[in-house]
């Protein structure tokens, strides 16, 4: 495996439940075989959320994809053409992982041959990533929200704040304009 390649971020699927136990599974199978190098991060996504039982409050940690596992890891396949044939170290570790009791196999068109997820993709999942967004429009400009719960709304853009990488905008609901603050990713120019 090549040093010189960039960890991506690849989804495993996992039998309902086991994605604590295929962590677990996985961060012992990468200390015996030394492959710190290769898998580096293994993640779950997860969202506290705060239910209410006979009245009382609980905060409860909650996954948000449920049956799914995501791992950074680094892959000489990527770089390649769909239809290249992946190297036998690429093939050694998909086979390592797949072959995880609980693992059902990558998600990708063909399992054989997953390939990453897109930056893009993680930022709009929530997921932490060093990935920005191309803003073609500014203060002032027209755009439609193509994301969340404002979905389909037409509104301008009344400030933009590139730290955060958010848009503040003014939408009406319930015959009152109401200012908004959404993700730059969450929205188009018209």
């Amino acid at each position: 495996m090549s040093e010189n390649n960039e960890a991506k971020w690849y989804v495993i699927q996992t039998s309902s439940n086991y994605e604590k136990k295929i962590k677990t599974l996985l961060e012992k199978t990468i200390a015996n075989r030394g492959m710190q190098d290769i898998i580096q991060e293994i993640y779950i996504p997860t969202e506290n959320i705060i239910e209410i039982k006979d009245g009382k409050k609980k905060s409860i940690e909650r996954k948000k994809y449920p049956g799914y596992v995501f791992l950074k890891l680094v892959s000489g396949y990527d770089k390649l053409g769909r239809d290249d044939e992946p190297s036998a170290a690429d093939k050694e570790l998909w086979y390592i992982i797949r072959n995880i009791r609980g693992v059902l196999g990558f998600v990708a068109s063909n399992p054989n041959k997953p390939l990453p997820i897109t930056d893009s993709d993680l930022a709009s999942m929530g997921i932490e990533t060093d990935w920005v967004p191309e803003v073609d429009y500014e203060v002032g400009d027209t755009i439609r929200v193509i994301s969340g719960p404002f979905a389909e709304s037409v509104c301008v853009v009344e400030e933009m704040n590139n730290e955060k990488q958010q848009v503040k905008v003014k939408l009406t609901m319930f015959g009152r304009e109401t200012p908004v603050y959404l993700d730059f990713t969450q929205v188009e120019r018209i």
